[in-house]
């Protein structure tokens, strides 16, 4: 349902918001969280730390996929933040290595639920013609909670405390849900939620007319799982003390560009800028991985924030692009699978090999680079395939 022409409306405002609230919930955690368990005495397990965050996260994409075009898009948008919210107030109490372990299970159904509805949301909002640009206004909203998330969540804990950063994060997740009671609903003919639709049949786990999003974004994500698991420790090693810097340049880098990606996918198409961005993801890689100081770190931040801004508001408009409208729903849900098995693959490898050996992580980077290289390899091989 397209309330107007222009994607300038109040609801849209809303939605950005909303989802700026919830993206700095959960990112503002994420450069605390490695130490954080090993102090508890679980440093063997950090690439868990990801990998388990979602593996819940993709496992409930399905089931948010199916009732964001049954029951409708603000009841699953609640849902996501309403587990933020009370994740935030477990940490401190579950303070063993399972405890941890257990609720990072648990806090992934957060992105595996609201993410999904968010963007069916804004394309029911939004017309077809404009979905390039609403999709990389709406990422940035989302990015700007993944830039200042991190650095205020490494400030607070450096000044305060751990626990105070829990707190924290549900203090910004309840206001996310706050947001959303003033949201109209844009699924027409919604229906009452009964227990019957949390079952899922095979047909129902992914749409097979976006299986090239969910490939991409398999390998594309690999990449970042990695990223978030290993950049903290590599960060201090390099001297940065705040080890937020790394996502606060990266996503502010990436919030230069989107605005611009997603006009440029509106009027050239989603695969030029795809191919693009994934060369630049694949330079950031390997500038990484030859960083031997904090400046040349950071250069490595603003190319993969470029190519981060390119890549994701031109894969969600690729998703929809190939998608049945009435299908809007499995098909985001289908491209989040992909990202989160990617996140927690990359994760969970990048957390093997690593073992807090610092001259691996060069090696973790370079194979990030190949794999988005095969993911260029794969996105040349599907278009001419369809020519």
């Amino acid at each position: 349902m397209h309330i107007k022409n222009s994607i300038y409306n109040f609801q849209f405002v809303l939605v950005c918001l909303s989802s700026f609230l919830f993206s700095a919930s959960f990112n503002m955690l994420l450069p605390e969280l490695p130490s954080y368990l090993s102090s508890l005495g679980g440093a063997e397990y950090k690439g868990l730390i990801i990998a388990l965050f979602t593996l819940t996260a993709g496992i409930s994409r399905p089931f948010s996929g199916k009732l964001t075009d049954k029951i409708g898009r603000v009841p699953v948008m609640a849902v996501g933040s309403i587990v933020c919210f009370i994740c935030g107030f477990l940490y401190p109490i579950l303070t063993s290595v399972s405890g941890f372990l257990f609720l990072r299970l648990i806090h992934g159904f957060s992105t595996g639920f609201k993410p999904t509805a968010t963007s069916a949301y804004v394309a029911d909002l939004v017309p077809q013609q404009k979905w390039g640009e609403a999709m990389g206004i709406h990422g940035l909203c989302f990015s700007i909670g993944m830039a200042i998330g991190p650095a205020i969540g490494s400030t607070i804990t450096l000044f305060y405390s751990i626990n105070t950063l829990f707190y924290c994060s549900s203090v910004f997740a309840l206001l996310s849900i706050l947001i959303l009671f003033k949201m109209k609903e844009t699924l027409p003919n919604k229906q009452a939620f009964k227990l019957r639709d949390l079952k899922i049949n095979r047909s129902e786990l992914i749409n097979k007319q976006v299986v090239p999003v969910l490939i991409l974004s398999i390998l594309t994500y690999m990449s970042y799982g990695a990223l978030v698991t290993i950049i903290p420790d590599w960060s201090g090693h390099l001297g940065l003390h705040n080890k937020g810097i790394f996502f606060m340049v990266f996503t502010l880098a990436s919030l230069l560009i989107r605005f611009l990606a997603g006009r440029v996918s509106d009027k050239y198409g989603r695969t030029p800028v795809l191919k693009i961005s994934l060369v630049l993801l694949a330079v950031a890689f390997t500038i990484i991985a030859v960083a031997q100081s904090a400046f040349m770190l950071m250069v490595g931040a603003v190319v993969y924030g470029m190519a981060t801004g390119m890549f994701s508001p031109a894969i969600s408009a690729y998703t929809i692009d190939l998608s049945d409208a009435d299908k809007r729903g499995k098909s985001v849900a289908t491209m989040y699978i992909g990202l989160e098995a990617g996140i927690g693959l990359g994760a969970l490898l990048a957390g093997w090999y690593y073992q807090d050996v610092l001259f691996r992580v060069k090696y973790i980077f370079y194979g990030a680079a190949v794999v988005n290289v095969l993911a260029l390899v794969y996105l040349l091989w599907y278009l001419n395939r369809r020519k």
